[in-house]
């Protein structure tokens, strides 16, 4: 009888720990993105060329902002989520990345 009774808490419990997990996991990988977009643009590469690789490093739903300015190259990739199937609003996660531009570029 107890476990009937704490079954559903148990479960809120977990489902809530795994959308935590699958938020960090999306933040690392939107950070990671934007690092290898940065770097790319800082070697010269194309903003079309950055671009492509942020978006082949980073979550489906990814947005890439490039901006070179002042000598860096800055990289916002934003993405939205949904935890569980009708839960709430989207989640909005963003990793940002700066690279010092490479000399001559």
């Amino acid at each position: 009888m107890e476990t009937a009774m704490v079954l559903p808490s148990l479960l809120l419990v977990l489902s809530v720990l795994l959308g935590g997990v699958t938020v960090a996991a999306t933040q690392l990988a939107c950070a990671d993105a934007a690092r290898v977009g940065a770097r790319a643009l800082a070697r010269g590469e194309t903003d079309h060329r950055a671009r492509e690789l942020a978006l082949s490093a980073s979550p489906d739903t990814a947005d890439v902002r490039l901006v070179r300015e002042a000598g860096t190259a800055r990289v916002t990739v934003r993405a939205e989520l949904r935890i569980g199937p009708a839960i709430g609003p989207p989640v909005e996660v963003v990793g940002n990345a700066a690279v010092p531009l490479e000399p001559g570029v």
